[in-house]
């Protein structure tokens, strides 16, 4: 390709990295072996190409620059950036990332760390002397990923808001300023166990050191002795100063005139502001953009991104900004929200076209291709469990026969339980389903019982809101066949109705109604009543009318030979005694459209399902009161921490998991967070739909529906200690001491407030007023589920004695105790353990009483 370094020829086909060294004026290539060892001296370009579940390839590109770098290498290097996304056909994002400044996109490429080499890499090979006896200290900061910084080893390197590794010949020791969260913790220990992998060999001891804790530790002695005796570390300054500045700046846009900047004046940016002929800088103060029109040459976005460049250093900002270069089509999510509008993307209808092309290819080649069949459903869940569902009415539920557990009406709210064996592993899927017309009254209801519901069974439960219309493919797959009608049964519908006095479109047996049926395969179909009119009809699907005592079967021109066997079975749930009247379309008669109100239009494209959405993992926190989420790129099973909230966004469905030790104690509140989560619009253009499909899953009881986004390993989740102590543990080869003890349960028999707390050792903290009562027989429920930190009520006369962890209860009646359980849920009380003989019995409280 004209004007394309040879070097980019044929890259980008496969997933993964490619890694060039700008070396003069020439690129080097990097191998596979030494992908994340970047030299100070040099410029390095980075491809990133990853597979999209739609089919097409993504391309980041980053040119990552050395402190020690010089200034040519780094033109050289957004030049060849420019290059590389010509070649690659002008759709890739591009990104300056600067040591010690790195975006979490780029350092997710090279878990668990990169730990940059003072020199170049022409100079590789020169070694001064023996090193094995240099000590080396880093700070670490990060929670998901590790920025890691080579310090000075000195005592005045230390704080209390990080974490610090300190590297000895024989021992690596990490220190934990006092204000370092757990998660950073443990992702310093993840750059432990790489320094003991790669300069120890596998051969040294790990030493934690906790700020300080000085007494009866050794280690710490150790530690302090390499710095000449302990002193203290000074205290942290604030940084509010620069927060303040970061959130009062303003916004400002340039144009680029043969690298001059020309400012945009408007109070309010606007997509229509952009010309496809120029290009663009969109200062952002923590991020640059700068945007590039489609019609633009190569020669002028080498210009522009010189510009930008110049604009950057000019401004003295090179060391703490991050600069983002686009082409227009291929903006990023973060760069379209700075605008007020931005018009959604325009999908061309090109998907039947292709598949049409695909067939007259392989029948020109002599296979007999009638059609390209529908995608196929994975399997999510196991079909052989049993089904539950509850009306939800006037706070109440009431339990539906198997006859009507498969007809639902759309102004009702319903709870269903799926019951199913997995893994060895009892399961309970719960969905809280909202019909379109249902009142509010009975929504609340329903997801605060079912909250209820799923913490009285035994097993691994997990709870969904799903709302009709937007249900996901594992919904229906829980029902055999179902039947959404028209109207409703709870008193609360019925009152809403009788005061609109409207009652039209209510289903009636001897009445006229419409049906769209449709399904997933052939033991998995449902009919959905529609409005009664032409205008409802589709080509693409076929439906089932019903007119008083006959019935019609209609058969749209678009719909297939699967679509028409599943309209056979549904019949059969409708009137299996009655004579069905069969109709394709163009051939209908007249009585078939007196029926619907007489002809009109309706729609004859083909209805095309959407390719799924790629997930992304976000985690969720608050800040001076305001919700906050950031993605986690690159995600694994390692980033779900235990002490966080964590989202898996896959567009129409949600995953809200709930780690032990993350605060939140019910699954009412990781309800709200999700809530939360879609009102912020995160990762999406704006706002998103409050009705998406919402599951909640608390550590420990991950689905095998959850699980297949990871590559997941279930023996990471033996202990119940924190993200910290876990990784500590296995390091030093000591994770069966943190696996969880048995759990009693106790009772004081005393006033309302009075306290009662349990140390990880299991020994009880009691004041001299308080008596402990041990109780054999649960009379109200059980206490349940693996918090590290909770409050747990329980009933004045009954308590129960339970084998899980201790983190919460389901006990109705007074209140008059706390038990704080603190590290992991290990609350014994070996002192009235002892005196237990048998176990506890449990009745498993209605829903009503589990609130």
């Amino acid at each position: 390709m004209k004007g394309v370094d040879d070097a980019f020829l044929g890259v980008g086909d496969k997933p993964g990295l490619d890694i060039w060294c700008i070396m003069g004026s020439n690129l080097v290539a990097i191998e596979k072996s030494l992908h994340g060892k970047f030299y100070t001296g040099n410029t390095y370009i980075i491809l990133s190409t990853v597979e999209l579940k739609k089919g097409i390839r993504q391309h980041n590109v980053h040119y990552w620059v050395g402190e020690e770098a010089k200034e040519e290498h780094c033109l050289v290097a957004s030049d060849k950036a420019v290059e590389l996304d010509a070649a690659l056909g002008s759709n890739t994002v591009q990104y300056r990332e600067t040591q010690g400044e790195e975006s979490d996109k780029f350092l997710s490429y090279f878990k668990p760390c990169i730990i940059p080499i003072q020199g170049s890499l022409s100079s590789h090979m020169r070694i001064s002397g023996d090193k094995s006896n240099k000590i080396t200290m880093f700070r670490c900061e990060g929670e998901h990923v590790a920025r890691v910084t080579e310090v000075p080893f000195s005592r005045s390197s230390l704080d209390h808001k990080a974490a610090f590794i300190v590297d000895t010949q024989s021992k690596i020791f990490l220190f934990s300023g006092c204000n370092s969260s757990m998660q950073t913790r443990a992702k310093a220990l993840d750059v432990v166990k790489h320094l003991k992998e790669n300069q120890h060999c596998g051969r040294c001891e790990i030493a934690a050191i906790e700020d300080g804790k000085l007494v009866g530790d050794s280690d710490a002695g150790d530690f302090w002795n390499l710095f000449g005796g302990y002193a203290p570390i000074p205290h942290d300054l604030q940084d509010t100063v620069i927060t303040e500045l970061m959130t009062t700046a303003c916004k400002k846009l340039f144009w680029i005139n043969k690298r001059n900047l020309v400012p945009v004046e408007s109070h309010v940016l606007e997509r229509e502001m952009l010309n496809s002929d120029r290009s663009y800088i969109l200062d952002c103060d923590a991020e640059v953009f700068l945007w590039m029109g489609m019609t633009t040459l190569v020669s002028e976005r080498r210009t522009s991104v010189t510009a930008l460049e110049d604009y950057v250093r000019c401004e003295g900002r090179q060391s703490n900004v991050r600069s983002v270069i686009l082409t227009e089509g291929h903006e990023t999510v973060e760069f379209k929200m700075h605008f007020q509008h931005w018009p959604k993307n325009v999908v061309p209808k090109l998907y039947e076209a292709g598949r049409e092309k695909v067939a007259a290819i392989f029948k020109h080649q002599g296979y007999d291709v009638t059609e390209i069949p529908e995608d196929k459903p994975h399997h999510v869940i196991s079909s052989n469990g049993s089904l539950k569902v509850w009306l939800v009415d006037s706070g109440s539920v009431t339990l539906l026969c198997t006859e009507e557990q498969e007809q639902l009406y759309n102004g009702d709210c319903y709870i269903i339980r799926y019951s199913y064996a997995e893994d060895g592993k009892d399961y309970h899927l719960f969905f809280a389903w909202f019909g379109q017309n249902g009142v509010n009254e009975d929504r609340v209801a329903a997801a605060s019982l079912m909250s209820g519901m799923a913490d009285s069974v035994k097993g691994h439960a997990v709870v969904a809101q799903v709302f009709e219309g937007r249900e996901p493919e594992m919904f229906f797959l829980v029902f055999k066949s179902l039947i959404i009608f028209k109207g409703g049964r709870s008193l609360a519908y019925k009152n809403f109705v009788l005061q609109r006095s409207d009652m039209n479109g209510w289903y009636k047996k001897d009445g006229v109604a419409l049906f769209r049926v449709q399904g997933l395969k052939h033991d998995c179909i449902r009919a959905i009543q529609v409005d009664l009119a032409a205008s409802s009809l589709n080509s693409s699907h076929c439906y089932i009318l019903q007119a008083g005592g006959s019935f019609f079967t209609w058969l749209g021109s678009l719909s297939s030979p699967s679509d028409h066997n599943m309209l056979d079975r549904m019949m059969d749930n409708f009137s299996p005694l009655k004579q069905f009247l069969l109709v394709w379309e163009g051939s209908e008669p007249d009585r078939f459209w007196e029926a619907l109100g007489g002809r009109s239009e309706y729609s004859k494209e083909k209805h095309v399902k959407d390719w799924p959405a790629d997930p992304h993992l976000f985690t969720c926190y608050f800040e001076q009161g305001l919700f906050k989420a950031k993605e986690v790129f690159s995600f694994s099973q390692d980033d779900l921490v235990t002490e966080e909230i964590l989202i898996l966004d896959c567009l129409e469905e949600l995953y809200v998991w709930v780690g032990l030790h993350s605060g939140v104690l019910s699954k009412d509140q990781a309800l709200d967070i999700g809530k939360m989560f879609l009102q912020a619009g995160i990762h999406q253009d704006g706002r998103r739909s409050i009705e998406t499909t919402m599951y909640i899953i608390t550590e420990g009881d991950e689905p095998n529906f959850f699980t297949s986004f990871f590559n997941w390993d279930y023996s990471k989740q033996a202990m119940l200690c924190n993200s910290f102590e876990r990784k500590l543990a296995i390091l030093k080869g000591n994770s069966q001491k943190l696996e969880p003890t048995q759990v009693v349960v106790f009772v004081a028999e005393k006033a309302a407030g009075d306290f009662v707390g349990a140390d990880h050792a299991g020994a009880a903290i009691t004041s001299e007023d308080v008596h402990l009562g041990l109780y054999r027989e649960a009379r109200e429920g059980e206490i349940t589920g693996r918090f590290n930190r909770c409050n747990v009520t329980v009933s004045v006369d009954a308590v129960a004695v339970s084998e899980k962890p201790l983190v919460g209860c389901l006990l109705a009646a007074a209140v008059i105790v706390e038990l704080d359980a603190d590290h992991g849920g290990a609350a014994a009380l070996p002192a009235v353990a002892s005196r237990l003989v048998g176990g506890g019995r449990h009745r498993e409280p209605s829903p009503a009483v589990s609130r």
